[in-house]
C-alpha cells in the first residue's frame, strides 16, 4: 500500500497552502511505509499477503465444534476478538463476515508449550524470531506458544527485558517460561517478581548442557522448594549432563565425529536416569513436575510409574520424538543428518510408537515441538565435531497436521482427545483455561477450521519458517488446517498468510494451577504421619566406661 502522487504539481500547490494537510499526508505516508516494512519483515510476504480481515464480527457457520470433552454441530459468533456465542443457527446482519465450515471441524487453535524463538545458543541464534516463527505457527493452526526466557548472566529480570524486546514483533499471542541457571538470594527474589508481577508461572531447570545451562541437584532442590512456595510449575530438561559429557568424550576417542555420535553419546538410559532423579526430588519436596521433550521409553516409564503412584508429573513428548527415528543420523549426507540433531536425541525405532501409545492412554498429557531452528550453514559448524552442531529441529508449523495424521487418522485417539493434547491441556496446566484452549462463550477467538478429508504435504520449499531444511520434508497425510483465526482475525485462508507484526499479545499466566490442588493437605498429612519429634527425658541413664 503506497501513495500514488498523480497530478503532482496541483496536489503539491494545494498542500503548500494548507500546512495541516501536508502534516496529514506525511503522517499517512509514514504509517503506510512502516506497514510495508513490517509486512515484509524478512519473510518474503508481499503486500497481497499482509494485513488481516478488517471485520471485527465473524460467524463460523455449520461446522462441528470440538472441545476437549464435547463436540456438537453449531455456529460460532465472534466479536472484537472474543467468542460471543456457540449454538446452532445464529442469525447475523450484513456487517458480519461469514465462514462456511460445513463438514469440517471447528476447534481451539493449537497451543505449543515448548518453543525457542530468537534463542542464542551454542554460539549462534535460531533463524526464526518472534515474527517468522509465529507466522509459521499460524499457517499450521497454532495460535499461541510459550517460549523460554534465558537469563542474562543469571539475571531473570535482564533476561525478561531482553525477551520482551524480541517479542515486540509478535503476530500472535505468546507466554513465557523462565529458565533458572544459577542460584542465590537475588534469583530467589526475582522468581517472586516473575510470578507475582510478570505473569510467569513456570521455571525450567536444565540437567544437561554441562558448563553452559546445566544446574546441580542442590540448585534443583532449592528451585523446587521455591516453585512450590510460589505455586509455580517446575520443568526439567532431563538428561544426565555429566554422563553425556563422558559419552561425548568416548565417541571422540573412537573417532566418531559425525551426527551419529550425538545420538550414541547420550543414550536413552541417561534420559531415564535424569527423569527418575528429578521425579524423586520433586516427590521429596512434594511439588508438581513437568518433564519437557520426553523422547524415550526409559523416561516415559519413569513418568508412568510416578503417576500410577499418585505423583503430579506431566510428560510432554514432542512431534519429532513421536514420528521420527534416529536412522536419519547415519545418513552419509552431513547436511541431511545434521538437521536432525537435537537434545535429547531422536531415538531408535520403537520409541516413537511407545510414546504414541503413552499419549493415547494419558501417561503423557500434551504435545510440544521444541521448535529451535538452525539452518544448514549454522549446523555445518560441527562438520568435524558433532558436539559443535547447534541442537534443534523445526515443528511449530507442522505439529497440528502431523499429530492429526499420526494419532487421529490412525484411530489411536478421538477428535476431542486431539483438542485436549494440542490445546486444552496446555491451557489448563499453565492456568489460562478457558480464556485459551476452548470454543466457549467468553473465550479468546483463537480458532481453526480443519478439513479431515483434505490432504497436506510438508516441503522445505513451501514452509514458512526461515530454515532452508525441514526434518519432515516430503511427509504427506490427511487432515488440513484450512483457516486459522487469531484474536478474531482471519490470518490463514486459501493457503495465504495474512499477518501483522505487533498484533500478538503477551498472555500472563497466573500461579497455582489445578496441579497444586490438595498439595497443602498432603503436606499436613505428611507432618502428622512423622510421629516426631519424640519427647525424651533429659536424664537418660548412660553407662560411662
Amino acid at each position: 500500500m503506497k501513495l500514488q502522487f498523480i497530478g503532482t504539481l496541483k496536489f503539491m500547490e494545494s498542500v503548500s497552502q494548507r500546512p495541516w494537510l501536508l502534516f496529514l499526508v506525511l503522517l499517512i505516508f509514514s504509517i503506510c511505509s512502516r506497514a510495508d516494512q513490517l509486512c515484509d519483515a524478512g519473510l518474503g510476504f508481499d503486500e497481497s499477503t499482509c494485513g488481516t480481515t478488517s471485520s471485527s464480527k465473524l460467524l463460523i457457520k455449520g461446522g462441528t465444534v470440538v472441545n476437549a470433552h464435547h463436540q456438537e454441530v453449531a455456529d460460532v459468533y465472534v466479536e472484537d476478538g472474543i467468542i460471543i456465542a456457540v449454538k446452532p443457527n445464529i442469525k447475523v446482519g450484513d456487517d458480519v463476515a461469514v465462514l462456511d465450515a460445513t463438514g469440517k471441524y471447528v476447534m481451539p487453535g493449537g497451543i505449543d508449550p515448548h518453543t525457542h524463538l530468537a534463542f542464542e545458543f551454542m554460539g549462534t541464534q535460531t533463524v526464526d524470531d518472534f515474527f517468522s516463527g509465529q507466522a509459521a505457527a499460524l499457517a499450521g493452526g497454532t495460535t499461541m506458544h510459550i517460549d523460554f526466557v534465558i537469563p542474562v548472566n543469571g539475571s531473570l529480570s535482564a533476561g525478561l527485558e531482553t525477551y520482551e524486546k524480541k517479542a515486540k514483533k509478535s503476530c500472535m499471542d505468546y507466554g513465557f517460561h523462565m529458565a533458572i541457571t544459577k542460584w542465590d538470594e537475588v534469583v530467589s527474589q526475582e522468581m517472586e517478581i516473575m510470578v507475582k508481577e510478570k505473569g510467569i508461572n513456570s521455571f525450567k531447570f536444565f540437567l544437561a548442557y554441562k558448563g553452559a545451562l546445566m544446574i546441580s541437584d542442590e540448585l534443583l532442590l532449592q528451585g523446587l522448594k521455591k516453585c512450590k512456595s510460589l505455586g509455580a510449575l517446575a520443568m526439567v530438561h532431563a538428561e544426565n549432563g555429566d554422563a553425556v559429557y563422558e559419552g561425548q568424550e568416548r565417541m571422540i576417542e573412537l573417532g566418531i565425529t559425525g551426527p551419529e555420535g550425538h545420538a550414541l553419546s547420550r543414550p536413552a538410559v541417561l534420559e531415564g536416569e535424569a527423569t527418575s532423579r528429578a521425579i524423586r526430588l520433586a516427590s521429596f519436596v512434594n511439588t508438581p513436575l513437568y518433564v519437557v521433550h520426553v523422547m524415550s521409553i526409559d523416561a516415559m516409564e519413569e513418568i508412568a510409574r510416578a503417576r500410577k503412584a499418585g505423583q503430579r508429573v506431566i510428560g510432554e513428548p514432542v512431534v519429532s520424538g513421536l514420528i521420527l527415528d534416529d536412522s536419519v543420523l547415519w545418513d552419509p549426507d552431513f547436511v541431511n543428518a545434521a538437521k536432525y540433531v537435537m537434545s535429547p536425541p531422536i531415538r531408535p525405532s520403537g520409541h516413537d510408537k511407545a510414546l504414541q501409545a503413552a499419549l493415547s492412554t494419558g501417561i503423557l498429557q500434551l504435545v510440544g515441538t521444541d521448535h529451535c531452528v538452525f539452518n544448514s550453514t549454522q549446523k555445518a559448524v560441527g562438520i568435524d565435531d558433532f558436539r559443535k552442531i547447534p541442537n534443534g529441529v523445526n515443528g511449530i508449523e507442522e505439529r497440528m497436521h502431523l499429530v492429526w495424521d499420526t494419532m487421529v487418522e490412525s484411530g489411536q485417539i478421538s477428535v476431542s482427545d486431539y483438542v485436549r493434547i494440542t490445546s486444552t491441556e496446555c491451557a489448563r496446566i499453565f492456568n489460562i483455561y478457558p480464556k485459551k484452549g476452548a470454543i466457549l462463550a467468553g473465550s479468546d477467538a483463537d480458532i481453526i477450521i480443519l478439513n479431515p478429508n483434505a490432504s497436506f504435504e510438508i516441503s522445505a520449499k513451501s514452509h514458512h519458517t526461515r530454515s532452508d531444511t525441514n526434518v519432515y520434508d516430503g511427509k504427506r497425510g490427511k487432515g488440513k488446517v484450512e483457516v486459522t483465526i487469531s484474536g478474531g482475525r482471519i490470518v490463514w485462508e486459501n493457503n495465504e498468510l495474512k499477518v501483522v507484526p505487533g498484533a500478538g499479545k503477551y498472555i500472563e499466566m497466573p500461579a497455582f494451577s489445578y496441579l497444586f490442588d490438595g498439595i497443602g493437605k498432603a503436606d499436613a498429612q505428611y507432618l502428622s504421619s512423622l510421629r516426631a519429634p519424640v519427647k525424651r527425658s533429659q536424664s537418660t541413664n548412660l553407662h560411662s566406661s
